[in-house]
């Protein structure tokens, strides 16, 4: 949404990684695609320049303090939601390009987190997904119970 309507680009994101490092907190780097990307098949494609761009500046040590969670645009508030195969070749892809550039080691302990509508009722399906490390909650953090619900499902 930052890059969307704010026309925030890698450059910055990029600056805000390294400021919110230097302060000692742990940014949660967002990456993902709209509708149009990903029907065109160029999701991996995008993915991928959106973690060089902001990410691969950084070296294995600094990295180790970031949490990267895809967020299909088309998925955030819309209700919908990647199907499993989805989240997981995503997760899958960006576990391989931190592999690439971070190390094996490093890219296994990241924090892969899916972002988009994750509801009590997918939950655990998406949880279960061997490189989905948990969720980025939005609407459905709102109500308790479904919060909770999310929770136990994790």
């Amino acid at each position: 949404e930052r890059r969307q309507y704010f026309g925030e680009g890698g450059d910055l994101l990029a600056r805000k990684v390294d400021a919110a490092l230097a302060v000692g907190l742990r940014p949660i780097f967002c990456c993902g695609e709209p509708l149009e990307v990903r029907e065109a098949g160029e999701h991996t494609a995008l993915i991928s320049r959106q973690l060089e761009e902001a990410l691969y500046h950084l070296d294995a040590s600094a990295m180790e303090h970031v949490v990267v969670a895809y967020e299909p645009v088309w998925a955030i508030g819309t209700g919908k939601v990647a199907s499993p195969e989805q989240a997981q070749e995503m997760h899958t892809h960006i576990r391989q390009q931190l592999a690439a550039k971070f190390g094996h080691e490093t890219a296994t302990n990241t924090p892969i987190l899916y972002g988009g509508s994750v509801k009590p009722d997918n939950a655990a399906e998406l949880f279960e997904l061997p490189d989905v490390d948990g969720g980025l909650i939005g609407g459905a953090s709102l109500k308790a119970s479904d919060f909770a619900d999310i929770f136990r499902a994790l």
